[in-house]
């Protein structure tokens, strides 16, 4: 139902110090290009698609614990080369991972911003690679070997200043009060195919065959209210469809679940759970 090749833009987080934030970002991850209009940082590679945009909220309350709202931003590297170099980079600033994991279908490294935003860093095994078990992919959680991925780099590799151009937003992880709900909405209305569904308390999402542009669970959620309104976190994320006619369909389709707004950008949805999904066109 939905075109094969749509795929998520920028993710927008709400942010109590943008410059620590801007700095992060820059420092440990790698995406040094930053843009800033007043209240609004842009970042992304050098050369590259900008991929995260800040809002400065330095009054915004926390989103409590037990809400709904982002698990984790999925960067997507363009190769295993490219996961090593970032494995070095936020090593080499002293930061912590708080996991690393191979996925069958991925490898990822996971972390965590200042304010608590979880960011996965990963690079996608070859889909002739990928398996399936009966009629879904077969993902698992397995540890991942960190002194394999670094023996990718060779004595001479030079250090990165920051992320390749070719880098994207793989996919978002949404923390959800619901499954079935979300479900609905994001394969019912929007027309994602739902790719994997045998991890207990989740459900992966996509477009095109992909392994999943959206993944939602309720490990931690399972019947939360949405944040507060303005709370820190997770702003909107972007669904990027080929075409505004796509956009246009894709919000037809979403009637009055949602509520979806027209803006200048595209069409603002939220989905049951108080995410909110902004739909965009490449050709806009």
């Amino acid at each position: 139902m939905i075109p094969s090749d749509t795929h998520i833009g920028k993710v927008r987080l709400r942010v109590a110090d943008i410059d620590a934030l801007s700095e992060f970002y820059e420092r440990v991850v790698g995406l040094g290009a930053v843009e800033r209009d007043g209240e609004l940082a842009r970042l992304g590679p050098e050369g590259g698609m900008q991929l995260v945009e800040l809002v400065a909220a330095p009054g915004a309350p926390t989103a409590p614990s037990f809400s709904t709202g982002l698990f984790h931003l999925a960067i997507l590297v363009p190769d295993r080369a490219e996961l090593a170099r970032s494995l070095r980079r936020v090593a080499g600033a002293g930061w912590r991972l708080t996991g690393a994991s191979d996925h069958l279908v991925s490898e990822a490294l996971y972390l965590r911003d200042p304010e608590g935003n979880s960011i996965e860093i990963y690079r996608d095994r070859p889909r002739d690679e990928w398996g399936r078990d009966g009629g879904e992919l077969r993902m698992a959680t397995l540890p991942l070997d960190l002194e394999a991925v670094l023996g990718e780099l060779g004595d001479g590799d030079e250090e990165a200043n920051g992320m390749p151009a070719a880098t994207t937003i793989g996919h978002v992880h949404l923390q959800v009060s619901d499954i079935p709900a979300a479900e609905g909405f994001y394969n019912g209305a929007l027309g994602l195919d739902v790719t994997v569904r045998s991890y207990p308390g989740a459900l992966f999402l996509a477009a095109g065959g992909y392994h999943h542009h959206v993944g939602v669970n309720t490990w931690q959620s399972q019947g939360a209210p949405p944040p507060p309104d303005g709370a820190l976190g997770l702003d909107r994320y972007e669904l990027v469809l080929p075409s505004s006619d796509e956009r246009d369909a894709a919000a037809e389709r979403l009637g009055e679940s949602g509520d979806p707004v027209r803006l200048d950008e595209g069409v603002l949805a939220t989905d049951p759970s108080g995410n909110r999904v902004l739909l965009t066109s490449g050709d806009a």
